[in-house]
């Protein structure tokens, strides 16, 4: 695409680190096709899961692919330029417009012009002006109108009562598509498909009547028959079976008569509520000669049946005959299949409910053509029609256009505050906070590794709301407080952007820097963390290992109580030897211990010796500046990462994962990303809780000569208080911190002392 040059003079404002083009007038919408798609701050974005008009999206969408892209922003902005007289029109936002304001200058302007004035004519409304309200219902517009140029037409469309029973005809038997006032009505391939099986089926039934002899054996009735003869044919020919094998062997009659134990089930029973069961058992008697009684002997629960076909078939072709042999039996399947083969070869039998005489009449009389005339004059309004629709696009685009660019070519509505962005879903409200930078998620895949990169602290939210009966995924920014209490799992309440609440819970965490404040504990956290980790570890094992220890010597205890030493064998003697090495050992492994604990607590307070001296050697001034450089060693890092961090964060990686195709970074500095989290403010009350503990009166008396007697210890260690007659150096407090800060080890070697002999005594 070639870079395009402007003579219109821009105006650009600095918003969100970035230098953006200002849309601040209807001249620099008419100008949009000379404004630098390099200078646009979006150059795509999805036309679903927006705070947005979704009608309005699809009027801007040009080519209907589900994504805006410059080329349609620019053609929905020559167009609407076009059609109005003021172009700051469209700063208004407003739904309703003069019609004075529609540009008949302009042909297309003229078309909506007449268009708007029919709109209000069909409405029975007498105004100069029109709104959103007056074009939304198409149905309202299109009530009172025979045409609408859509190309369907309903029972409305024409005067004359006998195409009105047709075109009633074709929606009842072929369907209907839905006319713009809301009737049902019917298009040209509909009445094309209607009159083709219309005839097809009058073809198909006078080939019956021509061929009536062959076709219906038994007239009018042939289908009754039919039905008749095949409700009892299986049960029929299951009967001819069972004499066939009585035939082939006498001793299977009883085995294939009726079983009495099957019978003596129900006979306690009333039978007429086990007519089904009894319908299983065969049909009549079996006889040997293979025939079958059709007056007496049925099975009860067939006899209604088998009276059908005697009545329909047996007293037509046997007539007189009170039984049939298997031979006449199987001959009326053969007078059958000429029908049979007919109803086979049916064809229009989507209008068959019309009636025989109802569709010859139809296809005598041919009006096809008057049908498909009527269709063409209602489709001679499409221009005329789709205007009218084209008035509704003009409303809607002078309501939210101006809004979109303010999205689209900038993000004035993301960085102003004063609305928020289209892709702002609503506020979450979470441990005491609320968070109004919500995005709704439209696919959780693509929100993978790379959102870490945005440095924003994210909650990722499952919301379901049951008045709707949906759920949905959102993206919270969470950009002050603290992150103590946010877990997976914790729930929370999401407020869309119609006011409807949501449940909503924490599924995942993206773990970025909030601010330097949250950033200079963050070691001290991780550290207390850590510790109380470890000290929970360690007081576990030693608590499993404790419990094991004391269930283990009350076993022991139990099985030496339970085992007793054979008759007259005594306890084996104690080695006193080895009790006295196991002792000597024991005792110098305790004394190395002590020794080693000994010598770690003097490298200890060597340590804090050499740091209380070289802090109590400073000045007032340089103690403080050493308090903060040490907090500053500690903290400093994770300030410093969490500055370069919250300096660079950036909103794209979390709408490109939505589908945005964002030309700049839309950044989130510290200042801008608090205005998206509010924390809670409580009023200070001077109610007193009555379960908290009480508090002695004394405390800050306490308290004072808490920090009296430290500042006490500083000024007489600095030697201070020399002029009071309390010097520190050479005084028995100093040597006694030495003692303990720096103490002289000696050793001493033990010797042997030999005792010197008795004097004897004197003689």
């Amino acid at each position: 695409m070639e870079e395009k040059k402007s003579s219109y003079k821009w105006k650009f404002s600095k918003i969100g680190g970035v230098t953006r083009v200002s849309i601040e007038s209807g001249d620099d919408i008419a100008h949009l096709d000379e404004l630098d798609e390099k200078m646009w701050t979006v150059l795509s974005c999805p036309t679903s899961g927006l705070e947005f008009d979704d009608k309005t999206l699809e009027m801007i969408d040009a080519d209907k692919d589900g994504k805006i892209r410059v080329p349609d922003v620019v053609t929905t902005a020559k167009w609407i330029t076009n059609v109005i007289t003021d172009n700051n029109l469209l700063l208004k936002h407003s739904s309703e417009i003069k019609l004075s304001d529609i540009n008949q200058n302009s042909d297309e302007g003229q078309k909506l012009y007449k268009s708007a004035k029919q709109i209000l004519a069909n409405l029975q409304k007498e105004k100069d002006s029109i709104s959103i309200e007056d074009t939304s219902d198409t149905i309202a517009i299109f009530a009172k109108t025979q045409f609408n140029g859509d190309s369907i037409i309903t029972e409305k469309s024409t005067d004359s009562e006998p195409l009105q029973k047709i075109i009633h005809a074709i929606i009842e038997t072929t369907g209907s598509q839905q006319d713009r006032s809301g009737e049902p009505g019917v298009d040209k391939d509909l009445v094309e498909k209607f009159f083709a099986e219309c005839a097809d089926y009058d073809a198909w039934h006078s080939q019956s009547i021509s061929n009536a002899a062959s076709i219906l054996p038994y007239g009018g009735d042939t289908e009754a028959a039919l039905n008749a003869y095949n409700a009892v044919k299986t049960k029929v020919d299951d009967y001819f079976v069972r004499c066939k094998m009585v035939a082939f062997n006498k001793d299977t009659c009883n085995a294939l008569e009726i079983q009495l134990d099957e019978l003596t089930k129900i006979s306690g029973e009333n039978l007429a509520d086990n007519i089904d069961k009894i319908a299983a058992y065969p049909l009549a008697r079996i006889t040997e000669n293979n025939v079958l009684n059709l007056t007496q002997g049925i099975n009860p629960a067939w006899q209604g049946k088998m009276a059908d076909v005697k009545r329909l078939i047996f007293d037509i072709d046997f007539a007189g005959k009170e039984q049939i042999t298997e031979a006449e039996w199987n001959s009326i399947a053969a007078k059958f299949a000429p029908y049979t083969a007919w109803k086979a070869d049916k064809k229009g039998a989507s209008v068959e409910s019309l009636g025989d005489d109802t569709i010859k009449q139809i296809v005598a009389e041919n009006r096809k053509q008057d049908i498909l005339d009527l269709i063409d004059k209602d489709a001679a309004l499409k221009d005329e029609s789709d205007s009218i629709l084209s008035v509704d696009k003009l409303l809607h685009l002078c309501r939210d256009f101006h809004i979109f660019l303010r999205n689209f070519v900038t993000f004035t509505d993301f960085y102003d505050r004063e609305f928020k962005a289209i892709f702002q879903a609503g506020t979450l409200f979470i441990d005491q906070r609320s968070c109004d930078l919500c995005i709704k998620v439209a696919d959780m895949g693509k929100h993978g590794a790379d959102i870490v990169s945005s440095g924003i602290y994210l909650l990722y939210c499952d919301c379901v709301n049951k008045v709707k009966n949906k759920t949905m995924q959102i993206a919270a920014a969470v950009t002050d407080g603290d992150i103590d209490n946010l877990m997976p799992g914790k729930h929370a309440i999401f407020y869309d952007r119609d006011g409807l609440d949501w449940d909503a819970t924490v599924t995942k965490i993206i773990d970025n820097p909030i601010s330097i404040r949250q950033a200079f504990w963050t070691p001290y956290r991780k550290v207390s963390k850590f510790i109380e980790e470890q000290v929970t570890k360690f007081a576990a094992s030693k608590d499993e290992k404790m419990t094991g220890d004391a269930l283990g010597k009350i076993s022991d205890a139990g099985t030496k109580l339970t085992e007793k030493p054979a008759d007259g064998a005594a306890a084996p003697p104690a080695d006193p030897l080895l009790s006295e090495k196991k002792q000597a050992f024991d005792i110098a492994k305790f004394c190395g211990i002590f020794a080693a604990i000994g010598m770690a607590l003097g490298m200890i307070g060597t340590f804090l010796a050499s740091a209380a001296t070289g802090f109590l050697a400073l000045s007032i001034p340089k103690m403080i500046l050493a308090i903060i450089g040490i907090l500053l060693l500690i903290s400093g890092p994770s300030m410093f990462l969490a500055w370069l961090k919250l300096r660079k964060r950036n909103l794209s990686p979390i709408l490109n994962a939505n589908g945005w195709a964002l030309n700049s970074a839309t950044k989130v500095n510290t200042l801008f990303g608090a205005t998206f989290t509010q924390l809670v403010k409580f009023p200070v009350i001077g109610v007193k809780d009555p379960f908290v503990k009480k508090k002695s009166k004394l405390r800050f008396l306490w308290w004072g000569l808490i920090i009296l007697a430290i500042l006490f210890i500083i000024c007489y260690l600095k030697g201070w208080l020399t002029r009071f007659g309390l010097p520190y150096q050479g005084s028995p407090i100093q040597e006694f911190i030495d003692s303990i800060f720096n103490p002289v080890v000696s050793t001493t070697t033990d010797t042997a002392t030999e005792v010197a002999p008795a004097a004897a005594p004197a003689e």
